[in-house]
């Protein structure tokens, strides 16, 4: 490998604040926070989700809404969206 090229590769702790669960892996990920893990300090990525927080991975159901999309779309379309019957085509007739 050159020198001189490659991003450092180093322990870092990602940490997710909504769940408060922390795991360290080895990463390149360029970061200036840093939080201290078993006695030691480490580089922390804070993330939106994890699996300690993911509905997929705990079973329940949670809306993680960072940007406003839900609100976005409750506002252009209204709360009973869903709720609306759909629209069906008639059937086209057959032809003998």
């Amino acid at each position: 490998m050159k020198k001189g090229i490659h991003p450092e590769y180093r322990e870092v702790v990602f940490y997710d604040p909504s769940a408060d669960f922390k795991f360290l892996t080895r990463s390149t990920i360029q970061t200036k926070e840093t939080i201290e893990y078993d006695g030691k300090e480490y580089p922390v990525v804070k993330l939106e989700i994890s699996s300690a927080s993911h509905p997929f991975f705990t079973g329940a159901e949670k809306i993680v809404d960072s940007l406003g999309r839900v609100d976005r779309f409750t506002k252009k379309f209204g709360s009973d969206y869903f709720n609306k019957p759909k629209k069906r085509k008639p059937a086209k007739p057959k032809r003998y």
